[in-house]
């Protein structure tokens, strides 16, 4: 069973239900606690003395054995290796990105948002899913042609991925791909999933489909109606660092989302010495901070 991640980074099964434990999670856990058990051992067993008296092959074997399984146990999973949360730490730049999921209610599109984007001419990645592009053909051409905006897509019908299978993710991934590439002769290269939430297969697909997979280490909250924009502000100015991705919405979505941007571009990334910038940008972003 393919383990899967949500929003808020909690691990789940294919079936999209409750739970923290991953593919393997049982037998892989009994040997690390089995290796850990052995090598704390033999740190013991060489403070009381008692190792001088091993032979000194079997002490090296098992202790070369717990040095490579604890490495092993810090080293980052190919998945994760494979999946974008932020740039480069010594960059001074914070990529602002915004999705734009369908919506049930209302325009879809944050136009006093995008305007204030243009006035103050704020580079923004922009995540679209094709039931949104659908919808807004005008808004598309026009996000298409500020040239410090970058388009990304956020899936076809904004399903959750981890509920269908490796071509059914597959399709959902490239509807707004080949719709953009059609439509407005634009080439999406980077590709979020809908609602963060994603699986091996998520990944694994992305990859041959020759998209970056696109997350964030921050997370604005914007969407949430029990937030004030003060707390929106607070939680940003908490995380916000060298080389952060902020998720955000621009479809209406957010009611304080203007606000939370008003206050990044006139107080929090000035007192940082941060630039906002695309998030293609910001991952070729090799400058040292001052």
């Amino acid at each position: 069973m393919n383990s899967s991640v949500n929003l808020w980074g909690e691990t789940r099964g294919k079936s999209g239900t409750g739970g923290t434990s991953e593919m393997g999670r049982s037998r892989s856990g009994s040997v690390e606690a089995s290796v850990r058990k052995e090598f704390f051992r033999s740190l013991l067993d060489v403070s009381s003395g008692i190792l001088v008296t091993m032979q000194t092959r079997f002490a090296s074997g098992k202790l070369c054995l717990a040095l490579t399984m604890l490495c092993v146990m810090a080293m980052p999973s190919f998945t994760e290796a494979q999946v974008i949360k932020s740039g480069p730490p010594s960059c001074p730049g914070v990529a602002l990105t915004f999705d734009l999921c369908p919506v049930r209610n209302g325009t879809g599109y944050d136009q006093a948002l995008i305007d204030y984007l243009i006035e103050q001419k704020i580079p923004a990645t922009f995540f679209m899913s094709g039931k949104w592009i659908m919808k807004h053909d005008r808004q598309v051409k026009a996000l298409l042609q500020v040239p410090f905006f970058e388009v990304g897509t956020h899936g076809e019908v904004h399903a959750h991925m981890p509920l269908h299978s490796a071509e059914e993710q597959k399709q959902e991934i490239l509807g707004p791909v080949r719709l953009l590439k059609a439509k407005y002769n634009h080439d999406a290269t980077l590709f979020r999933p809908p609602y963060g939430e994603f699986n091996d297969d998520t990944v694994n697909v992305t990859r041959s489909l020759g998209l970056q997979f696109i997350l964030w280490d921050v997370v604005s909250g914007d969407p949430d109606p029990t937030l004030t924009a003060n707390q929106i502000e607070g939680r940003l100015k908490r995380y916000v660092r060298k080389g952060s991705v902020i998720v955000m919405h621009a479809n209406g979505k957010g009611k304080h989302t203007h606000e939370a941007v008003q206050d990044l571009q006139t107080h929090l990334l000035p007192e940082r010495h941060l630039i906002p910038m695309t998030v293609s940008d910001l991952l070729h972003c090799s400058q040292a901070a001052p």
